[in-house]
Parts: structure tokens; C-alpha cells; sequence
């Protein structure tokens, strides 16, 4: 009677799962065991061929006739879709793209000059994705005059960011360098009046032509505003600041230079230089409250501003590749680094 009293409904039920489960566990086995080896039909060259040919089918002459139906004659809408359509195939097909001409371009160029905000900015769009292949980007130099003149003279965020991207992206030739002259004053009030966007895109511009030799002293004498180092608030977007102290490092490189060096350059009172690096700039504490931003590539690049500030200040080169403890000892910035307990 023992025996039967473990015979509850719990312990059926339980027995009965686990016969199931080893039953159906074992079944599968079986099954495994008895099926022939999975072994699966070879892609052979035709079937290859098959496949690429239907691919080619789906993506040619997508773009083709983007730019066969790209006309002057369209209304505002069709000519921004088909702008928008065009830039989005560069970018997805590479091959198509690649066999474009310099027709095309110039096609697509010629909508810089359309009175319709959108279609430049889209037109400016275009000619960034066609930068993204080698053969295109000395073609498309050809449209710098006209994109810097679009830039320093049409104030919108979205035209400054679109035209400013397109110049990030293609070399700086020496004949557009008396062009760039007249406009910087343009190019500083971007970065003074701009939104965060068009801002990160014209520093990056200007830190490329900080490194110009030919137009160090134009970036320098450039006319700013009183508050230009309101720029420097470390509560402004990380990359912002980044970009700015990039900026700045490059000027100071550029200062270093023997050729810079060796001329006695004239600024005015007002001027980059004179807000940056004149005897009462306040840089130095700016740069003291950025080295603690909590953003790390901030805090680094801010030293690295305040190495090359001392560079200059000392006037001794040497010191860019072997400093020690007591680099910051002697100048205005070095005493408010050891004020600061930094």
C-alpha cells in the first residue's frame, strides 16, 4: 500500500511530461539520423550570371535618367525631386555614378543659378555627393568662385551649411585666394551669427585656410566682434569647441613659422590677431576654463592650444617636441596655469 500512495496526479503527470519529452527528443534524433546530409546545389557560374543580370537590371539607368529628365523648363517641385533623386544615387550607386560626365555636372551646376533657395541648396547637395569620386572633384573646382560667392552673400543657415560642406570636401586652389580675401569678413560673421550647424562647417573651412600660408595675415586681420570670445563659453556644444580650438592651434602654428615670423605684421585694432593673442586678450582664461570640460577631446585640444600660445610667446620652436615641467613657468599663460593649480 506504501507503494500506491505515490501514485498522485502530480507524480502521473509529471512522469508522463518527462516520457514525452525523452520520447519526442529521441524521435528527433532518429529523424536526424536517418536524413540524408544536407548538401546544397552549387551556384554555378550561369546561375551567377543570372543573379548579377537581374541586380543590373534593377539598379541601371535609374540615375541615367534622373539626369535625362533634369531640365531647366520644370516647375520648382519636380526640379528639387529630381535633384534629391540624383544626389541619393551617387551615394547608393557607385557604379552608375562613375560613369557619369562632365556634362553632367555642369548640368547639375547650372542650378546653382536657379532663383529657388531649395533647389540651390539641393544643387549644392548634388555636387557634395559627386565629390565622393576622385575624377569629379577637379571638375567640380571649377564651381568654387561661384559657391563661395553664394555662401558670403545669401544669409541662410541651411545654404551656409550645404555651400560650406561642399568646400570642406574639395581642395583650395591659389587662384580662388584673392576671392577668399574679399570674402572673409562674410566667413567670420557666419561664425560669429551662425547656428551650431553652419558654425562647426566654417571653422573646419577656416582651419583649412589657417594652414595658407598666403592667407594667414587676411584670417588675422579680419575685423571681429568685441564678445568674438564669447565663442569660448564652455556651456557651447563640444563640437563646436573642438572645432574652434583647432582653429586657434592652426593660427598659432602659423605664427611660429619663420616666414610669418620674419615680417612685421600691422593689425588692426579690432582684428582676429588682437582679440586671439594682443597683450590685453583674455584667451588664457578662456583656455583655463575649457580644461576642465567634461567633454575629454576638448580638454585635450585646449592644451595643445595652450602649448603652441606659450611656443609663441617664448618664441622658441624647439620646445614643440621637448618641453618639460617648467614650460609654463614663465608668461601670463603659465602663471595662470599655476594659479589655477593645474
Amino acid at each position: 500500500m506504501k507503494y500506491f500512495e505515490l501514485v498522485t496526479t502530480k507524480n502521473v503527470v509529471s512522469a508522463a511530461t518527462g516520457a514525452g519529452a525523452i520520447f519526442l527528443m529521441a524521435k528527433t534524433i532518429m529523424a536526424g539520423i536517418k536524413s540524408p546530409p544536407y548538401n546544397p546545389e552549387p551556384l554555378t557560374l550561369a546561375k551567377l550570371a543570372i543573379e548579377h543580370q537581374s541586380q543590373t537590371v534593377l539598379d541601371s539607368g535609374e540615375l541615367r535618367g534622373l539626369l535625362n529628365t533634369l531640365n531647366p523648363k520644370l516647375d520648382d517641385y519636380s526640379k528639387n525631386m529630381l535633384l534629391h533623386g540624383i544626389t541619393r544615387c551617387v551615394y547608393l550607386l557607385d557604379s552608375e555614378a562613375s560613369a557619369c560626365t562632365y556634362e553632367d555636372i555642369k548640368l547639375v551646376a547650372s542650378f546653382l543659378d536657379d532663383p529657388d533657395m531649395g533647389i540651390k541648396i539641393q544643387t549644392l547637395h548634388a555636387l557634395k555627393a559627386f565629390t565622393g569620386i576622385w575624377k569629379f572633384k577637379i571638375r567640380i573646382q571649377e564651381f568654387v568662385p561661384k559657391v563661395l560667392e553664394m555662401v558670403a552673400s545669401i544669409w541662410d543657415h541651411d545654404l551656409h551649411v550645404a555651400g560650406l560642406r561642399l568646400l570642406n570636401g574639395l581642395p583650395l586652389s591659389e587662384h580662388t585666394f584673392p576671392l577668399v580675401r574679399k570674402l572673409m569678413p562674410a566667413f567670420m560673421e557666419i561664425l560669429q551669427m551662425g547656428n551650431t550647424l553652419c558654425q562647426v562647417q566654417v571653422l573646419k573651412f577656416l582651419g583649412t585656410l589657417a594652414q595658407k600660408e598666403a592667407l594667414l595675415f587676411d584670417i588675422m586681420n579680419c575685423q571681429v566682434h568685441p564678445d568674438f570670445l564669447h565663442l569660448f563659453q564652455p556651456s557651447r556644444p563640444g563640437n563646436i569647441l573642438f572645432e574652434l580650438l583647432v582653429f586657434v592651434e592652426r593660427l598659432c602654428e602659423g605664427r611660429l613659422t619663420p616666414q610669418y615670423q620674419s615680417v612685421s605684421w600691422q593689425y588692426n585694432e579690432s582684428s582676429l590677431h588682437e582679440v586671439l593673442f594682443g597683450d590685453d586678450s583674455r584667451l588664457a582664461d578662456r583656455l583655463l576654463s575649457l580644461i576642465i570640460h567634461p567633454e575629454e577631446e576638448v580638454q585635450i585640444q585646449a592644451c595643445r592650444v595652450i602649448l603652441k600660445l606659450q611656443l609663441n610667446e617664448e618664441g622658441e620652436m624647439a620646445f614643440l617636441h621637448n618641453y618639460d615641467s617648467t614650460l609654463f613657468s614663465d608668461s601670463k599663460i603659465g602663471s595662470s596655469l599655476i594659479k589655477s593649480g593645474c
